[in-house]
């Protein structure tokens, strides 16, 4: 017998009811949804299969379209899953505005709040999609007719990042299937036989290469006012812009300027549907100013086409020296290679501008703007003229946080160098007492500071249970590769997790354990007393971080949400991540693990955190036990033992790997003869055994009575 048929009737009746009902619910809940997107709506169509959106109508009017993100855009949010989205837009393509239908994103369900995500979403209405919508950056800085800029969420940087790109790739998918000013026309890609070697001066007379020069009359013209007033230009150059740019895709163009390598470079470079244009300008406003961050859009150039606004990337081509391989007579000038994304579908066969936004600051008070237009012409026997074929696929967001965090990047590498050398040297370098505890000092403060609350690398036990779920599922590395300082961290410790056990990380790269250090050097300066918990009860407290990892693990699988929210037990997110800035109850229990910190030397690392735990199960896979030990070690010298303040060195000497976080101040007391006592001991016994011999000899040379 089925477990259906052991039902009462009614119940199965109920089920059943609930079924047949469950899409009708489904529908209505959408209805309402679209309606707070569009209030003056009478009428919503059902929804289409291609392309899928709900059509809306005031009467027999169409006022927009409404879409669910899902179906164009499989972008995985920070969580591993898709961030799912309710989008309106109107026949103008303006959004009406988005929803937050769905969202695993940890930051928003268990720290900054959903008020922060919904503030951030409610910034695109009345937002046109004909300009690029851009997270973050000077706010105002190219605003205008060339882009549209919104503000960031603090801590949220990636999972926003994220969501934007989902609305846009949405948004544009639909307008080129639906709206007729944004319909894409057939597409031209370059002729790659149409190459002949030209010098500069020939690719100039012939229009492949094009010069813009803007004179400082024309600017004052435009903005009403003399450029005197504007103490930051350079009135010293002979023009106010002198520009000169080029489409690089095409062959007699890319590989004349760049040369064969150059052009190979580029071509790979390039992701498919990718275009390039090249740069140079110089003058008193060239087309990047002096902090200009490589990787990054310009805020003072665009592209327009068919009245829409067309993003550059900077490819930061050859490192940012683009005029070492370009082959011109250009010697001083500001130059960059830039990237079109392949969503922006540009046709470098239709009718193309380059604009200039000048943006002119008086005073911090007063700032003046002014925009300046040039044709970007291109020959058309250059293309091919196809037709559209399949959408572009999304831009890979992990690589564009990569490049945006690049100098994070560099330094955490070079920091993680460094510390693999004081591994591998430590016996030599743990002979200068003083110098490694200052370098040691130094090093923790780094890693609260600029891993911790900087970069944002704390590393938690939920990264593990995202790990596991994705393992389990369909793993996919681009999920894990979207925050590069965290990804950095977790590979370096799970590598030095098989060399040499859980204390890389935990002694020397974990931004809260190296906060707790600090407070204990803090309780040595006020002298507070320590309380003496007993060797028995040490090792039962011990074992409680491996209960809780114990009990969040099924979780994960049961229910990732609940999971995250059980993983409050670490307070990592509260005083590293949010520094603090949350409801009162997790910033007091925060507060009451670093307060205990002060009376039990790092309480939470040594009986709490479960990502410790986790590390030490791994950790007991190593392949080597690093900490030196010598026969006198707990036989009967306890001196290192009493020096633990972690608790990791038991009464024979051996050294707990599970428990140890690497410290070596251990190996810092063995390498120094005035610490350790077995070398105190036997440079005593020396002295004796010399002193003893040298009265021998000097009794053996006294003449015989």
């Amino acid at each position: 017998m089925t477990r259906s048929a052991s039902l009462p009737f009614y119940m199965r009746a109920l089920l059943l009811l609930c079924i047949l009902l469950s899409p009708s619910l489904h529908a209505q809940e959408m209805d309402a949804r679209i309606m707070q997107l569009f209030p003056k709506a009478t009428r919503i169509e059902p929804k289409l299969e291609q392309p899928p959106v709900y059509s809306v109508f005031q009467l027999d009017e169409l006022i927009g379209y409404a879409f669910e993100s899902n179906d164009y855009s499989n972008l995985q949010g920070f969580s591993g899953k898709p961030i799912r989205l309710l989008i309106g837009m109107d026949p103008q393509g303006v959004l009406a505005g988005v929803q937050v239908l769905e969202h695993h994103e940890p930051v928003f369900l268990h720290g900054l709040g959903e008020r922060s995500l919904l503030d951030f979403v409610d910034q695109y209405r009345q937002k046109t999609i004909s300009k690029p919508i851009i997270v973050g950056g000077r706010q105002g800085a190219a605003e205008g007719e060339s882009v549209t800029r919104i503000d960031n969420v603090s801590k949220a940087t990636v999972s926003v990042v994220i969501l934007n790109e989902t609305v846009l790739l949405s948004a544009l998918t639909v307008a080129r299937q639906l709206l007729e000013d944004f319909a894409s026309s057939p597409l031209a890609t370059p002729k790659m036989d149409v190459y002949e070697p030209l010098e500069w001066s020939q690719l100039l007379e012939r229009g492949l290469v094009q010069r813009w020069t803007l004179s400082q009359e024309e600017v004052e013209a435009a903005i009403g006012h003399e450029l005197d007033g504007y103490p930051q230009l350079d009135l010293d150059q002979p023009a106010f812009t002198d520009m000169y740019f080029a489409y690089l895709n095409a062959p007699i163009i890319g590989r004349n300027l760049l040369g064969e390598a150059g052009f190979q470079r580029l071509s790979e470079e390039l992701k498919p549907g990718e275009q390039a244009v090249l740069v140079v300008s110089s003058g008193t406003y060239p087309h990047v100013p002096e902090d200009f961050i490589p990787a990054t859009a310009p805020n003072r150039i665009v592209l327009v086409q068919n009245e829409h606004a067309i993003e550059l990337h900077d490819m930061n081509f050859n490192n940012g020296a683009v005029l070492d391989v370009l082959n011109s007579p250009i010697e001083e000038a500001e130059a960059n290679v830039f990237r079109i994304k392949a969503h922006a579908a540009f046709n470098p066969a239709e009718s193309t501008q380059l604009r200039l936004i000048a943006q002119l600051q008086r005073n911090h008070l007063v700032e003046n703007n002014a925009s300046f237009t040039r044709d970007f012409p291109l020959a058309p026997e250059l293309f091919d003229i196809l037709e559209p074929v399949e959408a572009a696929k999304p831009v890979p967001i992990w690589l564009r946080m990569w490049q945006e965090r690049w100098w994070q990047v560099s330094l955490l590498g070079l920091s993680l160098i460094v510390l693999t050398g004081v591994f591998i040297w430590q016996h030599r370098i743990s002979r200068e007492r003083r110098a490694f505890h200052l370098f040691r000092a130094g090093f923790l403060l780094f890693t609260l500071v600029f891993i911790g609350l900087y970069a944002q690398g704390q590393l938690s036990v939920v990264n593990i249970f995202t790990l596991l779920l994705a393992l389990a599922k369909d793993f996919d590395i681009r999920v894990f590769l979207m925050d590069p300082v965290i990804f950095i961290l977790w590979s370096f410790t799970f590598v030095t997790l098989f060399i040499w056990g859980r204390g890389v990380f935990c002694g020397w790269l974990c931004p809260f354990g190296a906060l707790q250090e600090m407070l204990g050097w803090v309780a040595k300066r006020l002298r507070i007393r320590q309380w003496k918990i007993s060797e028995r009860t040490h090792l039962r407290l011990q074992w409680l971080k491996y209960l809780i990892l114990i009990g969040l693990v099924p979780v994960a699988f049961y229910s990732l949400t609940l999971a995250e929210r059980l993983a409050e037990v670490e307070p990592f997110k509260t005083s590293i991540t949010l520094f603090f800035a949350r409801s009162w109850p997790f910033v007091l229990y925060a507060l009451a693990l670093l307060g205990l910190g002060l009376f039990v030397h790092k309480f939470y690392c040594r009986y709490v955190c479960p990502l410790g735990a986790g590390l030490a199960v791994l950790g007991r896979l190593r392949l080597f036990s690093w900490l030196k030990r010598i026969d006198a070690c707990g036989k009967p010298c306890q001196h290192c033992r009493n020096h633990c303040e972690i608790g990791a060195i038991r009464r024979d000497g051996r050294i707990d790997y599970d428990e140890c976080i690497q410290c070596l101040e251990c190996i810092v007391i063995l390498n120094n003869e005035d610490q350790c006592v077995a070398s105190i001991s036997a440079r005593k016994k020396a002295y004796k055994t010399g002193k003893q011999t040298d009265l021998i000899a000097t009794d053996a040379a006294l003449p015989s009575t």
